[in-house]
């Protein structure tokens, strides 16, 4: 185990707000002595199990901490998912089912350990222990805040300076995920800007039932592949965990310059060290490609095979330092016919290269389709396709037609 002072520089790399330093400082040191790791912990709400990039900044950030010898804890809130968060949400949210839990739990887990060691991660279920609570004890949690602290959350404070109903029960989400600390003892708990009340009430909590505080580390929010808005799939501007190695080399070399630095340090688990020589690298005017090509190895190497961080490199190349349409690349299997550009739209949305069939009509409309490396424009919407045509949408993907 890293002495304290090294461990905080690498914890510290990134991270928007962390509350607070010096206790932080203290549990490490204490960890360091007595050998014993900290807990960390992290509560997922297994209502959007589809992992991009963005979601992965906290799981990352844990990732460091668990390689640094330290003991991680996800907590599923299958029993607060009956809730259902209310942040950032101007009205109520509708309960999710036990089997709807189940489902996106397995979904979120089966992604969250691309990131972290499956061997070394612990995966609780919140309704272990809220479950058992009989009603006297709910009280004496529900006496530990006031309303008005609740009220302080904005979006509570909105809902009821518009007289939009707020339920009783929503109240005690942040409650309930407080509570989860204070099973776990946790030493910190992470979460994006989003989630500050929550966690901050996980402090209070702590402090109220007699538990030292953990310590709160807020990551901050992954801009997508625009530069602009966050990172998002209805956006469409999203890195899917799950996305092949080549796709995802290809859109990390879509980033603007300017995020390079800010996806070294979300999106990977470089040194700060290194990190500061690829800054350095950057002011001494190296080409913003050739690091961003280092980058994009960096990041597919986090969620592929070495094998497939090859072929990938190697489809990047072809495809677009060359210019050919490079061998291998998927197919889609369609039964024999009169098959028509727009009968494969919805073929494409499922295999996720578009989002929608408004999308694929813009690039359409921006030259952004090509057909055995000829521009289509939207008088081709309707023109015949056959086996073998490779249709090639915006820069990165391409497609050959099989017919059965």
């Amino acid at each position: 185990m890293l002495k304290a002072k090294e461990q905080m520089k690498i914890i510290s790399k990134g991270v928007e707000n962390l509350i607070n330093e010096e206790e932080l400082l203290r549990k490490l040191e204490r960890s360091y002595e007595s050998s014993k790791p900290l807990t960390i912990k992290l509560g997922l709400d297994p209502s959007a199990p589809d992992i991009h990039l963005g979601h992965a900044v906290v799981l990352r950030k844990i990732k460091q901490m668990q390689d640094l010898g330290h003991r991680v804890v996800i907590v599923i809130g299958d029993f607060t998912g009956r809730i259902g968060d209310p942040t950032g949400k101007s009205k109520g949210r509708a309960a999710l089912s036990d089997e709807q839990v189940k489902e996106n739990a397995k979904t979120y887990c089966d992604q969250i350990f691309k990131v972290l060691d499956k061997e070394k991660t612990e995966v609780r279920f919140n309704s272990e222990w809220l479950s058992k609570l009989n009603f006297e004890d709910v009280l004496r949690l529900a006496s530990t805040t006031t309303v008005a602290r609740m009220l302080e959350r904005d979006d509570f404070q909105k809902r009821y300076q518009n007289q939009v109903p707020i339920g009783i029960h929503e109240f005690f989400y942040p409650l309930m995920q407080a509570y989860d600390s204070i099973e776990l003892n946790a030493d910190i708990e992470l979460g994006g800007t989003d989630q500050t009340f929550n966690i901050l009430m996980g402090r209070s909590l702590q402090k109220a039932m007699g538990q030292e505080q953990q310590i709160a580390i807020f990551m901050p929010i992954l801009e997508g592949l625009d530069g602009v808005e966050k990172m998002s799939k209805s956006l469409g501007n999203y890195i899917g965990v799950n996305e092949a190695a080549e796709v995802m080399f290809k859109k990390v070399m879509e980033i603007p310059d300017n995020l390079i630095i800010r996806y070294y340090e979300l999106a990977t688990d470089e040194h700060p060290d290194e990190i500061d020589k690829i800054k350095e690298m950057l002011n001494n005017n190296v080409n913003p490609r050739d690091i961003k090509y280092n980058l994009a190895k960096t990041i597919v190497s986090l969620y592929h095979t070495k094998e497939e961080l090859e072929k990938a490199i190697n489809f990047y190349d072809t495809a677009f330092s060359k210019k050919a349409i490079p061998e291998n690349i998927p197919e889609l299997k369609i039964e024999a016919g009169k098959v028509t550009v727009l009968d494969i739209i919805p073929k494409l949305k499922d295999m996720s290269y578009v989002s929608s069939k408004k999308e694929f009509i813009r690039l359409l409309n921006q030259g952004g389709v090509q057909l055995n490396g000829d521009k289509l424009s939207s008088e081709d919407i309707n023109i015949f396709l056959k086996s073998g045509d490779v249709i090639r949408i915006g820069k990165k993907r391409f497609l050959k037609l099989i017919f059965d």
